[in-house]
């Protein structure tokens, strides 16, 4: 595990542009446990975009997204991260031009909530920038809803109010990337939906956003791409309607899935086709 090194002055990375790649993997191949978890994956991750990783369980999304933030080594293949391979990058380095939120953050000691959120803001420690840590903690607060609890403790916060405090730790954090591991599980559909619309909000900044999720219909409604695994092999990566059809779903998720027009326009409706229950004709 690297170590995050206040000491040094570190290259400061120049603000994207829409359209440049800040993350890529060529052939990655990781194996856990001697089982093969990625085989030769091949993505691009790009600045102003939101690019959704959805597919059924164990198809390898977690690590992919561990593998572009350098914390899961490739035995095969690479990955670069802002155009330098992401082993050569100090972890202070990384820190400053990705920013990851895992699945879980499990925290037993009594800081606040804003002292969690000001943890996103060490990598600039040092730096000019520094002098934004107290308005990137406030509006990170303030785009996640948590600023009506900062002061709280964190272990004292139910999973949703944990969950949208880690988020704002990252936005906090301002990297280029951000890299987001279900962010929605432990969230109403009002979080759920505040929370993808940050995402598209950062897209917007010219930042990266690449999340994990189970949902499809959030990934068709708020994504740029999709990109869906299965068994550790990219099947399929482009927008959401090309990419979402109900044949392709059905046969990798095995189950029937419906992909519906939405009554009002919007995003397509993504079902699972249900039959009658066992007591319909009880009555």
């Amino acid at each position: 595990m690297r170590r995050l090194s206040l000491r040094a002055r570190p290259d400061l990375p120049p603000p994207p542009a829409p359209g440049d790649v800040l993350a890529e993997a060529h052939g990655l191949v990781v194996r856990l446990g001697g089982r093969p978890v990625l085989d030769g994956v091949d993505l691009t991750v790009r600045a102003g975009e939101v690019l959704a990783l959805v597919g059924p369980n164990g198809a390898g999304k977690s690590t992919l997204l561990g593998a572009l933030a350098g914390d899961v080594p490739a035995d095969g293949g690479g990955v670069r991260v802002g155009g330098a391979p992401v082993g050569e990058r100090s972890a202070r380095q990384l820190a400053l031009r990705r920013a990851v939120l895992p699945q879980s953050s499990p925290l037993a000691f009594p800081f606040t909530a804003e002292e969690v959120v000001r943890m996103g803001r060490a990598p600039w420690a040092g730096t000019a920038l520094a002098d934004e840590d107290d308005a990137a903690v406030a509006a990170a607060l303030a785009a996640t809803e948590a600023a009506g609890f900062a002061g709280r403790a964190f272990p004292a916060l139910s999973g949703g109010e944990r969950a949208r405090v880690a988020l704002a730790r990252v936005l906090a954090q301002r990297a280029p990337l951000l890299l987001l591991d279900e962010p929605t599980a432990a969230l109403d559909v009002r979080h759920q939906e505040l929370v993808l619309r940050v995402c598209r909000e950062q897209a917007a900044l010219a930042r990266g956003v690449v999340v994990v999720l189970h949902d499809l219909g959030l990934a068709a409604a708020h994504a740029d791409r999709v990109a869906l695994l299965s068994h550790g092999s990219l099947v399929a990566s482009g927008p959401p309607s090309s990419v979402l059809t109900p044949a392709r779903l059905s046969a990798l998720y095995h189950h029937p899935i419906e992909v519906l027009p939405h009554p009002h326009g919007g995003a397509p409706v993504i079902l699972p086709v249900r039959g009658p229950s066992k007591d319909s004709g009880a009555r």
